[in-house]
C-alpha cells in the first residue's frame, strides 16, 4: 500500500503526470523511503531515472514570475513566518507542495492541476478553482500559520511526446 511508504504530494503529482501507478513510481524514487520528503533534488533523480526529459525554472525566493508549465509539475512555497528574513532557507522546505499541471486549451486559456487533495474530483481541477478554493482551504487547515501568499518556487516543464510514446500521460485522466 502507497501508505506504507509516504506516498506524498510530490509521488501523487508524478504519477498524475506520467500516468504511473504508485507501484509503477515506487522502484525510480532514490533514498525516499529513508528520507520520507521530496525535495527538488530529489525530483530531478526520479525525473532522470525514468528518463523523462525536463527543463526546469526555479525562484525559491518569490522574486520573479517564473509562470507554469504546459505540461509538468510545480512546487509551491506556501509563505509565514519561515519565510521571513534571516530563516534558514530548510525551514522553507517543509512549507511546499508539488502539483502536475497541463494547459488543456489555449482559446480560451485552460489550466488544469492535479492535487492529491482534490481526489475527490478525480484530482485534476481548473486552476482558478485550486487557486481560489482548494489552496485557501489546505492553507487553513495544513499551514494555520501561513498568510495566505504562495508561489511556485520550481516550474517544471515535460516533455510531453516522450512520455505518450513510453505509454504514459497518454491516458485518460478526468
Amino acid at each position: 500500500m502507497a501508505d506504507d511508504w509516504g506516498f506524498n504530494c510530490g509521488h501523487a503529482a508524478l504519477c498524475a503526470i506520467t500516468g504511473m501507478t504508485p507501484e509503477e513510481l515506487r522502484p525510480h524514487l532514490g533514498d525516499f523511503e529513508k528520507k520520507r520528503y521530496m525535495n527538488p533534488t530529489l525530483m530531478r533523480l526520479i525525473l532522470r531515472n525514468l528518463d523523462v526529459l525536463s527543463h526546469w525554472l526555479v525562484d525559491v525566493r518569490g522574486t520573479k514570475n517564473l509562470g507554469w508549465p504546459m505540461f509538468g509539475l510545480v512546487r509551491v512555497q506556501w509563505s509565514g513566518p519561515w519565510c521571513a528574513p534571516g530563516v534558514p532557507i530548510a525551514a522553507r522546505y517543509r512549507k511546499t507542495h508539488w502539483v502536475a499541471t497541463e494547459l488543456v486549451s489555449l482559446k480560451p486559456v485552460l489550466r488544469r492541476v492535479f492535487d492529491i487533495n482534490a481526489t475527490c474530483d478525480g484530482g485534476w481541477i481548473p486552476y482558478e478553482e485550486w487557486s481560489a478554493q482548494l489552496v485557501p482551504w489546505l492553507l487553513k487547515e495544513c499551514q494555520p500559520k501561513a498568510d495566505g501568499k504562495w508561489w511556485p518556487t520550481h516550474s517544471v516543464e515535460i516533455v510531453k511526446s516522450q512520455l505518450v510514446r513510453r505509454g504514459g500521460a497518454g491516458k485518460e485522466r478526468g
